[in-house]
């Protein structure tokens, strides 16, 4: 029998991990934390899902919309390289070419406000030009270093990367709008993945919450022996 000093002295057996009040609020804690996490992982899931049935439904409204965009970007990545052609920290060789390439990129960007035709056609050849110089790129830098880990992948890529660009720039219409279905249908299969996470993640919440646990149940029948016997 332990004797009141022991109680008092702290000696006594330790308590499980988990049950004082450091434990209970760190438990509370984390439950917190990861009932936040399910809902922003099913609110984005949900976004994603929406966002690929829009696309899906609406082609050409998003093709516009993006067309849209893309222009905005341009007159800003304009703006900001005119800007940099005056800066004191650019040499005075490059402010030429910075106040050549402001200048063609913000004469694109109005370019793009014409016409949801013309947006689509130099979106399209924007992302194709950028994927064959990125093949290209690739291919050379992993033919031209023999024991570069992975050499075969990157060759396989840069090759399909190329592929894809020429394909790009040859029918830009046809690719963008390939590539507008694609992308809509990759936006819902990952929304469905993000709901089906957030729901996993809520059931292990459930475990995490105070009062949520499954509780021992008290035996109906005590096995102690009486005192008198």
């Amino acid at each position: 029998m332990a004797s009141a000093s022991d109680s008092t002295s702290g000696t006594g057996p330790p308590r499980p991990a988990g049950t004082g009040p450091q434990g209970a609020s760190a438990t509370e804690t984390l439950g917190a934390l990861a009932n936040v996490g399910w809902q922003i992982a099913l609110t984005a899931g949900v976004a994603a899902i929406a966002l690929g049935v829009v696309i899906l439904a609406w082609p050409k409204g998003t093709l516009q919309v993006i067309g849209v965009l893309f222009g905005i970007y341009l007159l800003l990545v304009g703006a900001f390289q005119l800007a940099a052609a005056f800066g004191t920290h650019v040499p005075t060789h490059l402010r030429a070419l910075h106040f050549l390439a402001g200048a063609v990129s913000v004469l694109l960007g109005l370019i793009c406000f014409r016409g949801t035709l013309q947006s689509i056609l130099l979106l399209a050849l924007w992302i194709g030009f950028g994927w064959l110089l990125r093949g290209v790129m690739v291919t050379a830098t992993a033919a031209s270093a023999p024991a570069m880990p992975a050499r075969g992948w990157m060759v396989f890529s840069g090759i399909i990367g190329m592929l894809a660009g020429i394909v790009m720039i040859v029918a830009p219409f046809a690719s963008i709008a390939a590539l507008t279905l694609v992308t809509g249908i990759m936006a819902v299969v990952l929304g469905v993945i993000e709901v089906v996470h957030a729901i996993r993640m809520r059931v292990e919440v459930g475990r995490l919450l105070p009062g949520t646990a499954h509780k021992r149940r008290r035996p109906l029948f005590h096995s102690t022996p009486h005192p008198q016997h």
